[in-house]
């Protein structure tokens, strides 16, 4: 693999965390720069890590992981983007509070996003790729995608409020039916 397919395999495999850090933008009143480094540093590194997972697991174990990745992809997303529709009819908060990340939703935005990139891996493994330059270049490319991400999101968000709440929910229900309706085709 060249370094432009890497490039573009990168920028497609952080398509799905751009939006989840879009929706963690909208949370933000204003732009929080911890909370903005945390999504995109969580982001990095699970889809660095899951092609690295990939390809230490080879072919032996991925008959096992296809049938099943889709499902929790399907349900972690579906969860969460419920959760952010019910949380936006909830009351509005002033324009003072605090965002205050929430570690395990972020971790489960991550994972669900990320486990696709397991196939990846997977197909390094069987291409003999530099598994090392391969995880950095997904893992930096996705980082910096995310760091936008949150950026664009807090930008609409501001502006929206509720109705951006309700979008976001919207879009990452939207990308878990996307990862399963391409799971089970």
């Amino acid at each position: 693999m060249n370094t432009a397919e890497l490039l573009l395999l990168s920028v497609g495999l952080s398509a799905d965390a751009f939006s989840a850090s879009v929706c963690e933008g909208l949370k933000m009143k204003k732009i929080n720069r911890s909370g903005a480094f945390l999504t995109a540093l969580f982001f990095g590194v699970f889809q660095a890590l899951m092609p690295l997972a990939g390809y230490f697991l080879g072919r032996r174990f991925s008959d096992v992981t296809a049938k099943f990745d889709h499902w929790i992809a399907f349900i972690l997303l579906g969860i969460i983007g419920i959760k952010m529709i019910i949380e936006s009819f909830g009351e509005e908060s002033t324009e003072d509070a605090v965002y205050r990340i929430n570690i395990r939703e972020l971790f489960l935005l991550a994972v669900a996003t990320s486990i696709d990139a397991m196939a990846v891996g997977i197909v390094f493994s069987a291409q003999n790729s530099d598994i090392v330059l391969s995880v950095s270049v997904i893992g930096i490319v996705t980082f910096l995608l995310s760091l936008v991400g949150v950026t664009v999101g807090n930008r609409f968000g501001s502006r929206y409020g509720k109705k951006a709440g309700i979008v976001g929910g919207a879009v990452l229900i939207i990308i878990g039916v996307k990862l399963f309706t391409e799971g089970i085709m």
